[in-house]
């Protein structure tokens, strides 16, 4: 690759960086969908290049994000799901993958689409609780449940990338053994490190001082979340459980540094996160584009909203009404994060077409583009007021 190349990668990433929130300010759309399209744009008139350090960075972005998302675990949420409730969560899940099964059977869909289909992601949930509050009865139950289904998802990700790279051979089902044994060990060694820091908590202030001069919380955290990558990888586990993890361990033992959590968001979302959406951009090419294309991104889109809208009256109707109940099922409708890793997967391993990839990412930045507006608009057609909690089943 030419300087000039090299440059123009660097230069037409950082200005894509600093203008993408502006322009979503302006537009009111979501600053991913603008980071994707304008990384679909930069690459349509030649501005951004396939380049093995872009994509390695990008890589890294993806694996933060996931790391985020281990920092967003309200766990004073997921026990505030009262345990008549709990039942109704499950069911909501389970229904949620037959319907998606259905789907896929009738249409005659592999298994990517069963994946994805269902899917959770709290990013977009994230959002519109910065517009409308956790308040709301049909957001805060978007939460507690985007909670539990985040996780899950990491699961099935972590599954599926295993199945991808094997295949049902020996070597898969011993990378489901030692995916049991190594979150397994995790879960025992938090549990030691609740009991250890319950009996010795002033060591946590060594790890982490209430005045740093040194930046120790940033070399902390950011050296657990390396370490935790690396611990994947030499189990050839899919790293993003490793990312996950310590974004776990962080929320779950210091979740009182609120200065700590916001300069770690602030650090990703401010410009690794986006350097993995405008590579996602860059994968995509203008010129393909088609009617087909985009007919099956709406299908996509249907089926996804029709699942949660399914899954949510069959579940919640008691709890939240018919008109929550459908803002509940359309905030849970926007897993635009995890749709774009689902469609990386399948493609890179030759599961799905590139045509079908594309259709995954489109349906991915409308699904969050159209939703968005939709909901903003039924909020204010519904005339909903703010409710300080969620109903009491009677």
């Amino acid at each position: 690759m030419s300087p000039l190349e090299q440059f123009l990668i660097i230069f037409t990433v950082s200005v894509i960086i600093i203008f993408s929130p502006l322009i979503s300010k302006m537009t009111h759309i979501s600053v991913v969908v603008i980071e994707i399209f304008l990384g679909m744009l930069a690459g349509f008139f030649g501005l951004l290049y396939s380049d093995p350090n872009f994509a390695l960075v990008s890589k890294f972005g993806f694996l933060y994000l996931m790391f985020l998302a281990g920092l967003e675990i309200n766990f004073q949420q997921v026990k505030a799901i009262r345990q008549k409730l709990a039942l109704n969560v499950v069911a909501y899940l389970l229904i949620r993958y037959v319907i998606a099964g259905i789907v896929c059977l009738f249409f005659e869909l592999n298994i990517a689409y069963f994946i994805a289909l269902p899917i959770f992601s709290l990013g977009m949930v994230m959002m519109l609780i910065k517009e409308f509050g956790k308040e709301e009865p049909w957001l805060n139950l978007a939460l507690a449940v985007g909670i539990l289904g985040e996780i899950v998802s990491i699961m099935i990700l972590t599954v599926f990338s295993g199945w991808l790279a094997f295949g049902f051979t020996v070597e898969f089902f011993l990378s489901i053994v030692t995916i049991l044994a190594v979150s397994g060990t995790i879960l025992v060694l938090l549990k030691l490190f609740t009991i250890f820091f319950w009996w010795f908590p002033e060591f946590k202030k060594y790890i982490i001082p209430d005045h740093d001069r040194l930046d120790q919380d940033i070399r902390f955290s950011l050296s657990l979340f390396f370490i935790m990558v690396a611990v994947m990888l030499y189990f050839k586990i899919d790293v993003v459980l490793g990312a996950f993890t310590a974004g776990l361990f962080l929320k779950l033992y210091f979740h009182h540094k609120e200065e700590l959590i916001e300069k770690l968001s602030s650090f990703g979302f401010g410009f690794f996160v986006p350097i993995f959406f405008i590579y996602i951009g860059t994968t995509i090419k203008l010129e393909m584009l088609s009617l087909d294309i985009l007919s099956d991104a709406f299908f996509i889109i249907a089926v996804m909203i029709s699942i949660r809208l399914i899954a949510a009256f069959f579940t919640f109707t008691r709890y939240l009404k018919t008109k929550q109940t459908i803002l509940f099922a359309l905030s849970d409708s926007m897993p635009l994060t995890f749709m774009v890793v689902i469609a990386i997967l399948a493609f890179e391993h030759q599961m799905i077409s590139q045509e079908e990839y594309v259709s995954f990412i489109i349906a991915s930045m409308l699904d969050g583009l159209l939703l968005m507006v939709l909901i903003r608009k039924l909020y204010g057609w519904f005339g909903l007021m703010r409710q300080s909690q969620l109903p009491t089943p009677h």
